[in-house]
């Protein structure tokens, strides 16, 4: 796997190029899905801890798990982030000094901040911290960039709305380090400045609270009668998720530092399969320019993992009406998470795995690994840890003994074709 990215290229006129490869940021949402991220190939990792973020439905971290994930990743040369990106009320800040202290004596290498108040506290505070601009400020144009660059801060998450040119002039115009999503669930609202959470269920979008209302379905009435058509579905507001495996060379080009995946709510499988395909795809590129090829597989990969429909968000053009969901959303693959391998046995070829959705004997399966490493084949006998056979592993977590075709590792993940 990649190491750190530390080094920077020269200078060049005073700006400098790009860091020496754009690193690959990933969301993880709890311990076992930092440590799933850094091992297929994340070179940072962002979490949320337990206040100041924008996920309180998380498996946030404690201070002691943070420290365990930091020494984790250290061994990966991978960093880890906090997000704090609340838009903060006064009763908010109570006590942010102390936890960005917290931050840092944790080995925390930056965080993630949108308010100004929190951005300077860290500032002052904790002044091994790096501060990174959060996309919650919409930042969309080099004035904007330029502002935060002297305002001490030496990263700038840019707004989803972002378009491919004006990341271009940005790089141009400042020298900063610039984040940008490529991948993942794509906000209905400007930068998720959303309010249908808080009217809806008086849960606060800014604060962490959001429900994803946008998501729900709706229906047309008047006077207390719904006036849609026959056969007419519910809607939705949501968009279509963003996916930019495709277009690897127009980011690097562009000059973007860091390519970041969202989902903190998505499972270890949705992790590991979506990094384990960028993290190859950039590889490729850097390796051989001239030569790069797109790999049908790293797209077909990406559709085993959990997606609604795809589309490549405001890098080219603004999405028109076609970029929504209105109906019910299709389903891109057949595919489910399975299991975990836990241990190998090179002498008999025999996997032990943990469950993790139900599977039996006769069914496809799909093992894979990090560095693009999988293979397919039907489940044979499966047995648990004394040896006895079983008809179907139904138990969750469960230790489940199967002979692969080829060998495996701790840590490869098994999904079953569910049809």
């Amino acid at each position: 796997m990649s190491q750190s990215l530390t080094q920077e290229l020269p200078r060049v006129k005073g700006q400098r190029q790009r860091l020496a490869k754009p690193e690959l940021l990933a969301p993880a949402g709890s311990l076992e899905k930092l440590k799933f991220a850094v091992h297929y190939g994340a070179d940072a990792v962002y979490i949320g801890g337990q206040k100041y973020g924008l996920r309180s439905n998380a498996d946030n971290f404690s201070f002691e798990e943070m420290r365990e994930g930091v020494e984790f990743a250290a061994k990966y040369g991978a960093k880890v982030f906090v997000a704090t990106n609340i838009y903060a009320h006064q009763e908010d800040l109570a006590g942010v000094s102390d936890y960005l202290k917290q931050l840092e004596d944790a080995g925390i290498a930056a965080i993630i901040a949108a308010d100004p108040a929190i951005v300077e506290t860290a500032q002052k505070v904790a002044p091994k911290l790096e501060v990174h601009l959060s996309t919650q400020q919409s930042t969309m144009n080099w004035q904007a960039v330029q502002f935060w660059k002297e305002e001490g801060l030496p990263r700038v998450v840019l707004a989803r709305e972002t378009t491919m040119e004006e990341i271009q002039e940005m790089k141009a115009r400042v020298d900063v380090e610039l984040e940008v999503f490529i991948h993942g669930a794509m906000c209905s609202s400007v930068s998720g400045r959303c309010v249908l959470s808080n009217h809806f269920t008086d849960r606060d979008s800014n604060r962490g609270g959001c429900c994803q209302s946008c998501r729900w379905k709706y229906d047309l009435h008047a006077d207390e009668q719904s006036i849609a058509a026959p056969g007419q579905n519910a809607f939705s507001m949501s968009s279509k998720d963003l996916c930019m495996i495709q277009h690897i060379p127009d980011l690097i080009e562009a000059g973007v530092d860091s390519f970041k995946i969202e989902g903190r709510m998505k499972s270890i499988h949705y992790v590991a399969s979506v990094v384990n395909v960028y993290r190859q795809a950039i590889d490729a590129y850097m390796a051989n320019p001239e030569g790069y090829e797109l790999r049908p597989e790293w797209v077909q990969d990406i559709g085993k993992a959990a997606n609604r429909p795809l589309n490549t968000g405001f890098f080219y053009a603004v999405p028109g009406a076609e970029e929504h969901i209105y109906e019910a959303e299709e389903k891109p693959a057949p595919y489910d998470f399975a299991a975990v391998v836990t241990d190998y046995d090179d002498a008999t070829g025999v996997a032990t795995i943990q469950q993790r959705s139900p599977f039996r004997p006769g069914m496809e399966v799909e093992f894979f690994g990090p560095g693009g490493r999988q293979f397919v084949q039907q489940v044979t006998e499966i047995t648990d840890e004394e040896g006895n056979s079983l008809t179907v592993a139904r138990h969750p977590l469960q230790k489940i003994k199967i002979a692969t075709i080829q060998p495996v590792a701790p840590l490869d993940l098994m999904r079953k074709r569910l049809i």
